[in-house]
């Protein structure tokens, strides 16, 4: 297998910039464009070692540098690795690189370092699907998931279902094959109690997709409201800054403002809208148009209300506009009227929710009612999660099969056709975790990987 070689720190100035080597010829290569301060090769010592010195290309000195050694099987790849440490400029960074190519490295392609570490055992693929999520993860709870199976808790979670379904289907094996030795039969009481729990724990992993998705990923929600409701002061206590213009003038947002907030440990991709009313202005209208939009394909609507007004034709309009949606009523300016409520917005939103956007008043109520809404409030970021379509796919497919194992095992069919939907099952659990997942799979997993990773 080649030496390969890419840069693992981030395409922009900074501090520092790293240019890891892996393979079998690492060390070489890192020797021949390395010299160190104390005469020392990077081949005369041990892993987890240091030496400081220069970077060359040729006769060019390219910058001081310090080289890490990290020896097979102790690293990252599981083999040979070698990351040299650079001050952070681009150009100083792609020269370091450029020089590991010269002396015989070749690119390393997207992934390929983490790929190369699944392939060697270091991880399973389940741990090295966690990898992108710990990079792309915008929060705490986010981080936690992905990190929970960068430690191996789906693997352990998928790998006890599948060992104990293996074990079972061993002992129908055995037991068929060899018809006259002293074989434990194993009763079909205790092979469907196994088959019920590989079905609830499946059931649980599948059940918790959506809510680890949304923390995982975020949810792209709109702030939306009839003009001078209060839209852009929530945007600005939600944001924590000034993001949108406020004034007393209706329809002063004419356009989309957007930013990213965290809320409840969910990511919102929160959009503040123009307001939604009819209008005659050719510019307001177009606001209007794109808020209306913003709406429909959010993920999350907060609707807001104004509690100093009664609901008019335009507050009725937006209600129709968020039936279907996961929406949220939100009647603010509480600081000026108290515990308004109307029997059309408790009949139209799952969770209302009192809040002066002015004060703050209200904003804890808002993160319960968002993570309720979303079904969030009780998901724990510590337990085994699926992260992704293809994981969620294996599992499916294995609960499908383990349904039918049940229906033909107490439907009185023979432990051959029990046996056959169990092998079903099983594969789809091996080929979750990367035991059995084919080439194409892999290849197709670490192809969005970033380079250097």
């Amino acid at each position: 297998m080649s030496t390969i070689a890419a840069i693992s720190t981030g395409m922009a100035a900074g501090g520092i910039g790293i240019v890891r080597i892996s393979g079998e010829n690492a060390i070489k290569i890192a020797d021949s464009i390395f010299s160190s301060v104390s005469g020392k090769k990077i081949a005369d010592i041990p892993g987890y070692c240091a030496l400081y010195g220069k970077a060359v290309d040729g006769g060019d000195v390219l910058d001081t540098v310090i080289a890490l050694l990290f020896r097979a099987p102790k690293s990252y790849t599981g083999e040979d690795v070698v990351e040299i440490s650079c001050h952070g400029g681009l150009y100083v960074t792609k020269r370091v690189l450029r020089a590991a190519l010269s002396a015989g490295a070749v690119p390393a392609q997207a992934g390929e370092f983490t790929k190369r570490a699944f392939l060697n055992g270091k991880m399973d693929l389940t741990g090295a699907e966690s990898v992108m999520n710990i990079i792309s993860a915008q929060g705490e709870e986010a981080e936690k998931i992905a990190l929970g199976i960068l430690e191996g808790g789906l693997f352990k979670e998928i790998k006890k279902i599948s060992d104990k379904l293996l074990y079972d289907m061993a002992l129908l094996s055995a037991w068929v094959d060899y018809p006259y030795e002293e074989i434990e039969e194993l009763s079909s009481e205790n092979l469907g109690g196994d088959i019920r729990f590989a079905v609830k724990s499946l059931e649980k992993l599948i059940n918790n997709y959506d809510a680890g998705k949304i923390i995982i990923e975020g949810v792209d929600a709109a702030i939306v409201g009839k003009p001078n409701v209060g839209k852009s002061t929530l945007m600005n206590l939600l944001s924590g800054t000034d993001r949108s213009i406020v004034t007393e003038i209706e329809g002063t947002t004419r356009d989309i403002v957007e930013d990213t907030v965290t809320l409840g440990g969910v990511v919102l991709r929160l959009s503040d809208t123009a307001g939604v009313r009819q209008t005659d202005d050719a510019v307001e209208s177009i606001g209007v148009e794109r808020a209306v939009k913003r709406l429909e394909n959010a993920q999350l609507v907060l609707a807001v209300f104004d509690a100093s007004r009664p609901l008019s034709d335009d507050d009725r309009r937006l209600i129709s506009l968020c039936r279907g949606k996961r929406a949220i009523g939100i009647i603010n300016k509480t600081d000026l009227v108290k515990n308004y409520l109307t029997d059309e917005l408790k009949d139209n939103f799952e969770k209302l929710v009192f809040i002066s956007a002015k004060t703050g008043e209200g904003k804890d109520d808002l993160t319960n009612a968002v993570e309720s809404v979303l079904g969030t409030a009780n998901f724990d970021p510590g337990v085994a999660a699926l992260i992704n379509e293809r994981q969620l796919g294996c599992c499916k497919d294995a609960l499908k099969a383990l349904n039918e194992a049940e229906d033909a095992l107490f439907s009185g069919l023979t432990m051959d056709a029990v046996t056959v939907c169990l092998d079903s099952a099983v594969e789809n659990l091996l080929a979750l975790t990367g035991e059995k997942a084919t080439e194409s799979v892999v290849n197709e997993i670490f192809a969005h990987f970033c380079v250097g990773k």
